[in-house]
């Protein structure tokens, strides 16, 4: 036990160590001495990473240091945001870092996360801060599956490492075209699927990303109506009492869910 990591920087590079070893083209890959250098590595090697079972030792040492990196970004608790009405609040900030019940997750088909390394999406986000045991419980649920996630559903795992207690992974439609009813439909049925999800594990409460808004082409404005219509009568039809977070990052994106919510500054 005395060669066990003990600094942030002996984890890095340990897990560095490890994940090069895994692939013999790289195992003669120098680790860089810059600490933003070696960050960039480790992410971008967990993002290309195969969902292959990792040593106890390795998947320890991650997990220590992926909660360390996480608390320094600060967290977030549910309980300290105000609320906007029955259940409902608005934050804007790193879905990454809120204590709340479940966050939701905007995946594509394959459902294993992004393997571009180090893109800034929230899918590749949440698999990096989470850690690898997250693409492999993903590939599980896909194989036993046997096909690609269809729009509009939506399926449950742990978080790990993460501050919340679970991660909800939903498709959303893709917009090549003029905006359809069958998009629309298909958005409102990723938040019905979210919070089906979530009531039949005992969740208490979910937050919501933008879902289809970025890369998916969605438009903003219409996504953020059918968000909040959506959960407002979810809530109401089942009489929950789960509490939901509308999750933005952009400010512009915050003043589109102020006007839906009729939030007044």
């Amino acid at each position: 036990m005395s060669n066990r990591p003990q600094t942030q920087a002996d984890r890095r590079r340990f897990l560095i160590a490890y994940l090069l070893a895994e692939r013999p083209e790289w195992k003669d890959t120098p680790i860089p001495e810059r600490e933003d250098e070696q960050r960039t590595l480790l992410r971008s090697l967990m993002n290309v990473r195969n969902p292959l079972p990792a040593s106890e030792e390795f998947l320890r040492i991650q997990d220590e240091y992926l909660r360390e990196v996480n608390k320094s970004h600060g967290i977030t608790d549910i309980a300290d945001l105000p609320r906007i009405g029955d259940g409902l609040y608005l934050w804007r900030g790193d879905i990454t870092t809120l204590r709340v019940g479940a966050i939701v997750n905007a995946a594509n088909s394959g459902m294993t996360g992004c393997w571009q390394p180090c893109h800034a999406c929230i899918d590749n986000c949440i698999h990096t801060f989470a850690g690898i045991q997250l693409r492999s419980v993903c590939a599980q649920i896909m194989q036993k599956q046997g096909h690609e996630e269809p729009t509009g559903d939506a399926k449950i795992t742990p978080a790990f490492n993460l501050p919340c207690d679970y991660v909800l992974h939903t498709v959303g439609p893709i917009i090549s075209g003029p905006l359809t009813q069958s998009d629309c439909d298909l958005l409102s049925s990723c938040y019905k699927s979210c919070l089906d999800r979530a009531a039949e594990n005992g969740v208490e409460s979910v937050a919501f990303c933008c879902i289809s808004t970025g890369v998916f082409r969605f438009p903003a404005d219409r996504a953020a109506e059918i968000a909040v219509a959506t959960v407002k009568e979810w809530r109401r039809a089942h009489k929950s009492t789960i509490k939901v977070v509308f999750n933005v990052f952009s400010e512009k994106d915050e003043s589109i869910y102020k006007r839906v919510l009729g939030i007044v500054d």
